[in-house]
């Protein structure tokens, strides 16, 4: 299955099924990134450039700069895994970013070594996930760039991405409300990578190698896309019985 690169085929499989009994209600999308920890790290002191994770930057080709590590490779080590600074803390692993459905269902994922920006796959993830023109994809202030608004205006999607401030210039008062309406909406992501952490134990990798850790994070998609099914049955029920 891995090394066919049949994971995703699956998890789309799986979901046109689901949509078949009209339980995905697309009204709007969502897309986050969460690292997942690989237990494989270097012992020592790492030779790595370390980057703070989702730390803004005012275009990409800096991002890219800082980005740009030294390998080490010991024993033992996942040389596909990288370091990134969270919450203070360095992490070692994979990242795992994710779009949700308004019901926070996984539509698609795509994995990266830890210090990958957040913004970097969002195109990629667009691509994967069937995203009906007239959708709204909400996000956080690390994917707002003038390529993301123009890319989802080209497809007829709805710019819900935050806006960001540049230097000496702060945001509007209306951008900062509408920024506030954005943020909550985010526990609709936030809720599907709480609960695969929860129910699966999803933040500690259990398999060395960027495949690997996407079949994994694929297996959780799938995982959790299913044990909401019976809730989500039992409300869609109750609706229309009203």
């Amino acid at each position: 299955m891995t090394a066919a690169g049949a994971w995703d085929g699956l998890l789309t499989r799986i979901n046109e099924q689901i949509q078949a009994h009209d339980i995905a209600v697309r009204k709007g999308c969502h897309v986050d990134a969460s690292i997942t920890q690989s237990p494989r790290k270097p012992k020592t002191r790492p030779a790595y450039e370390v980057v703070n994770d989702r730390e803004e930057w005012d275009d990409e080709p800096d991002a890219q700069v800082a980005m740009r590590v030294i390998e080490v490779i010991q024993p033992g080590v996942d040389t596909e895994a990288r370091w990134v600074r969270k919450g203070g803390q360095s992490v070692f692993g994979y990242k795992q970013h994710t779009m949700v459905d308004s019901t926070g269902l996984v539509m698609a994922v795509i994995t990266t070594a830890a210090n990958c920006h957040d913004s970097k796959p969002l195109l990629d993830l667009l691509d994967k996930a069937p995203i009906q023109p007239g959708t709204r994809i909400h996000a956080d202030k690390a994917y707002s760039s003038q390529k993301h608004r123009d890319a989802l205006k080209s497809r007829g999607i709805k710019n819900g991405i935050q806006d960001k401030a540049l230097r000496n210039n702060p945001l509007m008062r209306r951008q900062l409300q509408r920024n506030s309406l954005i943020t909550k909406s985010r526990y609709v992501i936030e809720r599907t990578f709480g609960s695969q952490a929860r129910w699966f134990n999803a933040k500690t990798l259990r398999y060395r190698g960027l495949a690997l850790a996407h079949a994994w994070h694929m297996l959780l998609a799938m995982a959790y896309n299913l044990k909401r099914l019976p809730k989500l049955f039992a409300d869609r029920r109750m609706m229309t019985q009203t």
